[in-house]
């Protein structure tokens, strides 16, 4: 029996970190690359948009005085560093990656926990560590949209998309990524998603199989 082949009409797709800090040239902590991907992203967005799938966009927002911010950051952010803060320009996500019209969520409401939806299938909640799944609502969530596979894209591969796809395998999701949605993806980073299962596609399969 086959248990890592996408189930598409059980998909969806997470998009993580692309917020204006971490994209934008000008962002407080740009991620080199991680601009160049948008348009491959925002392809890959409308299509499953198109196709009525959910579109989950995890997002990090850090207190302006570090106080839920990870040990590698803390101290910087606590000398006034400012990076992905709450109610600031850097913590929104790319407009252009949000349904047309939709607002960015409330910040307030994202840290309480709770899942903001706009559109009629995007959902953005907050992260507070590298994963997407440590201490949020994202399998729940998943689960309540009856998702059991998952698509992973977003800013930068070896830190925070690396550490989701991880956490999905190990919760049994069906994963996938595609190409040049992810920014800082390497050669060897792909042969190690290959080992665990991980399917490769690129947009174009993609919309041959959801399309199909």
């Amino acid at each position: 029996m086959d248990y890592t082949t996408i189930n598409w009409k059980r998909s969806a797709l997470v998009i993580i970190d692309m917020q204006h800090d971490f994209v934008s040239l000008q962002g407080a902590a740009t991620i080199e690359g991680t601009e160049a991907i948008l348009p491959e992203l925002i392809r890959l967005v409308d299509c499953f948009r198109s196709y009525g799938l959910p579109v989950i966009h995890v997002i990090r927002l850090y207190q302006a005085d570090g106080s839920n911010a990870d040990n590698c950051r803390r101290g910087r952010i606590e000398s006034g560093f400012k990076i992905a803060c709450t109610n600031t320009e850097g913590a929104y996500i790319i407009p252009s990656l949000l349904p047309e019209g939709s607002q960015q969520p409330d910040h307030k409401k994202l840290l309480s926990g709770q899942v903001v939806s706009s559109g009629k299938s995007d959902y953005m909640l907050y992260k507070p560590r590298w994963g997407a799944f440590y201490k949020t609502a994202l399998h729940e969530l998943l689960g309540q949209l009856n998702v059991d596979s998952i698509l992973i894209a977003g800013c930068n591969f070896p830190n925070c998309p690396r550490t989701s796809i991880y956490e999905a395998s190990e919760r049994d999701f069906r994963i996938g990524i595609v190409k040049g949605t992810i920014s800082g993806m390497y050669d060897r980073g792909l042969n190690e998603l290959t080992n665990i299962g991980v399917n490769i596609y690129t947009r174009e399969e993609i919309e041959a199989l959801l399309f199909s």
